[in-house]
């Protein structure tokens, strides 16, 4: 893809696809509070302090982005659904950083 072709679709699907994960993850650790039988606020703690832990759990609220990805691959959106990729692909360095480097 060249830059030029850049458009607002590729912005708004890279800012929804940025943006999503961080929306989600209360979710995430909502749904996993209640799966594991644990306080929400035990699971937040270990979110906030533990790497790993983050790493894992945003690991699971990219998914979120499938969502986004599937609705405007039905409307035939394929600059959005760039845009999502994308977005999606901006949490990778971390989660590599966080699993392989210091782990």
């Amino acid at each position: 893809m060249n830059l030029r072709n850049w458009n607002r679709e590729h912005t708004k699907g890279l800012l929804i696809g940025i943006l999503s994960p961080i929306v989600f993850i209360p979710l995430v650790i909502f749904i996993l509070s209640w799966a594991q039988d644990y306080y929400f606020s035990q699971l937040w703690f270990k979110f906030m302090n533990n790497h790993l832990v983050r790493s894992k759990y945003l690991s699971i609220a990219v998914i979120s982005n499938l969502i986004w990805f599937y609705r405007s691959l039905n409307k035939e959106n394929y600059n959005f659904s760039m845009g999502i990729i994308l977005g999606s692909l901006c949490y990778l360095p971390y989660i590599i950083y966080v699993n392989f480097v210091i782990a």
